[in-house]
């Protein structure tokens, strides 16, 4: 069992358009609605690949209502947790070739007895898990340890811990020595406060973590597909998408990946190459929509072991 706790969910609407012309008035000619929030979306594409996995989520308000119809449907166990506000509703535009232009609104305000309560239902749900997953940004006035807090009281049960978030909230969960982090570079670049051009600058970013108690580090690079940097490894991962539709979700797609193949007792490079291919995967998919085994199954994926430290990433 993969528990995720996504504090700050969203209704993602994608909305699909020719050209995107500011100030201008442009029809779609595609539109849909998905549950979204980054902790939902890795307990969506695990479990479209037979792992079990419950999802810890506030839900208030109309689009609250709206998420558990949009959940009703899926082999997710949902774990909601009653708030006096609205969960938020987010927008992604999407061009034919994929350039996905987001806005993103800021939440709800959670009182602490809401937050006491999503602690709680993580402790409730986890107790034949062996991850925890914490992902996405905090709900405004949440403060930034509350992830490091996570990672504390679920190691201290027994769990490992995973985050996937960025600012302050990641930072602060550094110190706390997650099992896994799953930054973007950029992300990443921001948590060690300098530029990583190139492959042994992100290799040297995730060192000076993993040295400061950080169990493994996974940062996907967008074109460039995936690094996996731990104690004793370094490897990339790469495939093509011919056919991009959206990156909505895809370094979601991506963590589930990995924590689908670890959990299923892969070696660092198989489970790296999983990762991969969900990402790859959900790329060519529409929206926010996670990639099934066989969509993931036609994406061939390149491995390289300690890669070339002088390459220059794409921007």
């Amino acid at each position: 069992m993969i528990v995720t706790l996504t504090p700050n969910p969203s209704v993602d609407r994608t909305v699909s358009i020719s050209s995107l012309e500011r100030g201008s008035v442009m029809r779609a000619f595609q539109t849909r609605e998905d549950p979204g929030g980054k902790g939902l979306n890795v307990s969506r594409a695990l479990a479209l690949h037979g792992t079990a996995t419950a999802a810890v989520l506030p839900i208030g308000g109309v689009y609250g209502r709206l998420m558990l119809d949009l959940l009703e449907p899926l082999d997710v166990q949902v774990e909601p947790v009653r708030i006096r506000q609205a969960i938020r509703a987010n927008i992604a535009i999407v061009e034919p070739d994929g350039t996905t232009t987001k806005i993103n609104e800021l939440g709800p305000q959670l009182r602490d007895d809401e937050l006491d309560a999503l602690r709680d239902a993580v402790r409730r749900a986890s107790g034949t898990a062996t991850w925890v997953v914490c992902c996405g940004s905090l709900p405004p006035g949440v403060a930034d340890g509350f992830y490091a807090d996570m990672v504390r009281s679920c190691q201290a049960d027994g769990l490992k811990v995973a985050v996937d978030s960025s600012g302050g909230p990641l930072v602060a969960a550094l110190a706390a020595g997650p099992d896994l982090i799953k930054p973007n570079r950029v992300e990443l670049a921001e948590a060690v406060g300098r530029d990583l051009p190139t492959v042994g600058a992100v290799v040297d970013a995730a060192r000076t973590l993993i040295a400061a108690g950080i169990g493994t580090v996974v940062i996907s690079l967008g074109r460039d597909g995936a690094l996996l940097v731990d104690a004793s490894e370094v490897i990339q991962a790469t495939a093509r998408v011919s056919q991009p539709l959206s990156t909505v979700g895809a370094g979601d797609a991506l963590l589930a990946g990995y924590l689908h193949a670890v959990s299923s007792g892969s070696d660092a490079a198989t489970a790296l190459r999983t990762a991969v291919a969900f990402g790859a995967a959900a790329v060519a998919l529409p929206g926010s929509e996670m990639p099934n085994p066989d969509q993931m199954a036609k994406v061939d994926v390149q491995v390289t072991v300690d890669p070339d430290p002088a390459r220059l990433l794409d921007d």
